[in-house]
Order: C-alpha cells, then structure tokens, then sequence
C-alpha cells in the first residue's frame, strides 16, 4: 500500500553481516552514504552475548568460552573508525562488559585500549588517528587512562522508567578540540505511572479449556486455610489475607486477555512519558497477554498480593509451601543457595527492573503488581518501559516482538545523548 516508504526503508535498514566477506560492501556503502559529509557520528553496539550476565552463566564451563570469536568482534568496529575516521563514536554494550574477562584480562581494558588506538589494535600504522574517551555521566580527567566503570550508564537516572544500566563510550577524535557535555540527571516515573492507565487485561490459561469464569475459579481456588496456617506470625500476614481475600473473592468485571482501547494521555507530567504517547492513534497495539499454568497463576495472585502488602517482591523462602514448584532444586532457592527470587513482581512505586529480550522466556520476572490481573507484563507495557513511542509496531511471533522490545536503546536516552552528539559537532567548527 505504501510502496515509497517500504523503497525508503530497504534503503536505509540493511541487514549485513559485519566481517571480512563483506568488509568491502560495508566500507562502500558508508562512503557511498556519507559521500562529502565531515560531521557525522558513528553509533552502535558489538553483539554482546559473550559479555551479559546470562549469556557467561550459561557458557561459563565450557572450554570454548575463552575462544568465542564474539568476544572479538568489536574489531569489526574498529574497521568501521578505520575506514572512516569519523569525528564522533558512540559505542553502546551491556554492563557484563564491565567484568568480562578473557585469558584472565579483563575485556573492557583490552577495548578501550584499541579504541583509543584503532589502527595499533589492527597490527597498522596508526597515521594520526586515535581518540579520546569520554563519558556521558561522569567527570573525567584528561590525560589521565580512562576507569572503564565511569562509562557506566543508570538510564532510571536520566529520565527513563527503567533500571537499566548500560556501557556508553564516546569517541572524539584527536584533533577535534571539543568535550562532551554530560548527560543531566532527572527522575524518572514509577512503573505505575507510566504503564498504570493501559487497560486491564488477565492471563489466560494453557492447559485446557480457557475462559474468564475458569481463570477466575483457579485463582479464586487457592487455599487460604493453608496459607494462613503457614504465614502464622509473620507481621504481614493478616493484612496480606486480608488483601487476599478482597481481591480474590470479589473480582473485577470480565477480564479480556488483550485490548486495543488507546488510553488518555497519562496524567503524571513527564518528557519521557510525552515522547511515547501519540494523540493521533485509535488503537491500541501488542497488549495482549500470555497464558499459564493453574499453578503459576495462584503463585502470581500471591507474588502481586505480597508485594502490594509489603512493598517488595517475594523470595521462594516466602511463599508458602502449597504453592512452591515442584522442581528438584526448590530447598536450594529457598535457602538462598541458588536465584532465590524466581517469580518477581514490578512494583508500582519505583521504575522497573532491566527490561531484556529474556522477558520472551523468563516471564516470572516481569509479574504485574495488580493481583486482580494476574499476569505478567505484555510486549507494550515492556514497550513504554523502554519509552518506545505507542505508535512502534513489533512484527512477527509475541516471543520476536519481546526480543524487538528488550534489544532496543530506551529512545528517551537515545535523544538525551544524541543531544550531546550534535553539540559536539556543532562546537567543532570547521571539520577537515
């Protein structure tokens, strides 16, 4: 229907593998783009399965962790700057990055080494070209070697309803006399603030027959006999099954599992919640739920229940043991030896945890505070949490549109830094 816009998106998004079999297409098609242009910036992230957190715990122990060739793949970067000199970098990865270790070095050195000096780290003559590093959010001291942890980027920090913490260098070259502004700090909204007007909507359930009067009956079922015999002297518990015994036995109206009911704006007064909402929309897109086990959607009403009491999400130690998986491991978690917090709700009253493209699979740790609904939260709830503007559409599977989603820079930082950016080159004056 639209055959200029899809002519001008296949121009300007191209899917390329980056290393030698198409360094030469690569190394054409940005001169080809740039063409005269001296002020520009180069912007991206190495692939950074090698450095996150959950990608080491799961490849840690394998003899050919130390080899993996995506611990290296910055390089490909590097031949980027080489071939192009450009006068600004930014360079984006995970946090993992920090304590990333290869050989027993520490990555994060080796990198910012070679970026400083790209044409060095490639065995060439360096000719010139290097760069200074600096940081978005922290002061720096010239001359001195950079401490990799000052670019170390809290996005909850800088406006955006997330914790999510990033690493975010930024390169200028050596004879470009400018330095970079800082990112300012400012609050962020709370989780509820920004995705609490969105409309209500329950899980559904995976085994069998699905319906609001079933879903209700197996959250409604949850033993409270048993819970408040096994809750018995904790100082929460009878204001948790009090609570319990509201909003599981009066439920709301008939639930739906998705709507498409776009909402007023929201009423908290915030640059980051502005930049998602969009007046012009009718509908709503990708809220739509997932669908549970009986089991697990007791141990949510539960999870949301407690975290509504005592403003934190429970421990498996906490649940009670009705309502415990049935897994091997379940002593281990609840003694503290193992990931203790397997189901963990976002709470209302402060930004949410990292919002990543593990959300796709690890649903018991994106719980919704409001026990009513019971469910975990949907692509575009995760979407205003990135500040991904409401009028993003995420293709393909729902696990696709959660990777999508949790993959993404949160836009609202995007901007904030590519305000730095063009100061940057602004102030440079004349660029050779």
């Amino acid at each position: 229907m639209h055959p200029d816009e899809k002519a001008h998106a296949d121009r300007s998004a191209i899917r390329i593998s980056l290393g030698a079999a198409n360094h030469d297409r690569v190394r054409k098609l940005i001169a080809r783009r740039l063409r005269d242009q001296k002020k520009w910036a180069l912007v991206g992230g190495p692939p950074c399965q090698a450095y996150s957190l959950v990608g080491r715990s799961r490849m840690m122990g394998d003899p050919k962790f130390e080899k993996d060739e995506r611990h290296f793949l910055y390089k490909e970067y590097l031949r980027i700057i080489i071939d192009h000199a450009p006068p600004v970098f930014v360079m984006e990865n995970v946090n993992g990055l920090l304590s990333a270790r290869v050989n027993g070095e520490l990555v994060i050195n080796r990198i910012t080494a070679d970026l400083a000096s790209p044409k060095d780290a490639l065995g060439m003559s360096s000719n010139g070209l290097g760069y200074r590093l600096y940081s978005l959010s922290e002061e720096d001291l010239p001359g001195d070697e950079p401490d990799p942890r000052m670019f170390l980027v809290r996005a909850e920090e800088y406006g955006v309803p997330q914790a999510r913490h990033r690493m975010f260098i930024v390169g200028i070259r050596n004879d470009i006399n400018v330095r970079p502004g800082r990112l300012k700090p400012h609050h962020a909204p709370t989780l509820k603030q920004t995705i609490g007007n969105l409309p209500k909507t329950r899980s559904g359930i995976s085994r069998g027959r699905d319906s609001y009067e079933r879903w209700w009956a197996e959250i409604s079922g949850i033993d409270h006999v048993a819970i408040r015999r096994e809750l018995n002297g904790h100082a929460y518990a009878n204001n948790l099954m009090d609570l319990m015994g509201i909003d599981l036995t009066r439920p709301l109206k008939a639930l739906e599992k998705s709507s498409i009911r776009y909402p007023p704006r929201p009423n908290f007064p915030h640059d980051a919640l502005d930049s998602i909402y969009d007046s012009e929309l009718a509908v709503l897109d990708s809220h739509e739920t997932r669908s549970h086990m009986p089991s697990d959607l007791r141990r949510y009403a539960f999870a949301a229940s407690f975290a509504s009491v005592t403003g934190k999400s429970p421990k498996l130690a906490d649940f009670p043991r009705s309502l415990l998986p049935d897994h091997a491991n379940v002593e281990d978690r609840r003694a503290g030896k193992m990931f203790s917090d397997r189901f963990r709700v976002q709470l209302p009253g402060q930004p949410s945890t990292t919002v990543t493209s593990h959300i796709s699979k690890d649903g018991h740790y994106f719980i919704h505070y409001d026990p009513k609904q019971c469910r975990r939260l949907t692509v575009r709830e995760a979407a205003r949490l990135q500040t991904l503007p409401e009028n993003y559409r995420f293709e393909g599977s729902r696990t696709s549109q959660y990777h999508q989603v949790g993959n993404a820079v949160p836009p609202y930082l995007a901007r904030q830094i590519a305000s730095i950016v063009a100061e940057v080159l602004d102030r440079a004056g004349e660029i050779t």
